[in-house]
């Protein structure tokens, strides 16, 4: 090998960070079943039961977080926008709390942030470990969202944090593109 090349791809090995925001495996790949316990607002849902609906799930978690809190309108809106054209908005809670968890607990910050659609609690995380942190130690948040298609593949991940006004927007564009045309 060339003495250049070689110091070239000895550059590029050394200085390739694990990328937090990799989303290989996930984004055109089955959504794998969640396991959910303590269902509200809704009978228990399993993610086969909703094939040839788009859903779109988020994890969060109580109002003491403010990328959970200030992303709730954007949840609310989702799920008042599309839920008639067959969009289908999951919760799916997780417990950070240094309390123990508590389902009715559970239940007041649901009615807080005024969720009306489904919303499961992810017990130890066991959906959102094995949907998107097992085996990436660098994602950071954990307040991620799948946008997942009326066949059950995830078509996108919002990556954590604050839902942000641009990247609702995208979201709704990428919905759109989902979900059957409007009749006139």
């Amino acid at each position: 090998m060339r003495p250049w090349l070689l110091m070239a791809a000895m550059t590029c090995t050394a200085s390739a960070a694990p990328d937090p925001d990799d989303t290989t495996g996930v984004v055109d790949a089955p959504a794998p079943p969640w396991h959910a316990s303590h269902w509200f607002n809704s009978p228990p849902l399993a993610l086969a039961d909703l094939r040839g609906k788009v859903v779109f799930v988020r994890w969060f978690m109580s109002p003491a977080c403010p990328m959970c809190s200030g992303s709730a309108p954007a949840l609310r809106e989702l799920h008042e926008r599309y839920a008639a054209r067959g969009l289908v908005v999951v919760g799916m809670y997780h417990h950070k709390e240094a309390t123990p968890l508590d389902p009715e607990q559970v239940r007041g910050w649901i009615g807080h942030f005024g969720y009306r659609f489904p919303v499961a609690i992810d017990a130890d995380w066991a959906t959102l470990k094995r949907w998107w942190l097992d085996g990436h130690p660098h994602r950071s948040y954990t307040s991620v969202s799948f946008l997942i298609d009326a066949g059950g593949v995830v078509r996108y991940v919002h990556k954590g944090g604050l839902i942000e006004p641009a990247e609702l927007a995208d979201i709704e564009r990428r919905i759109e593109a989902l979900l059957p045309a409007r009749r006139p």
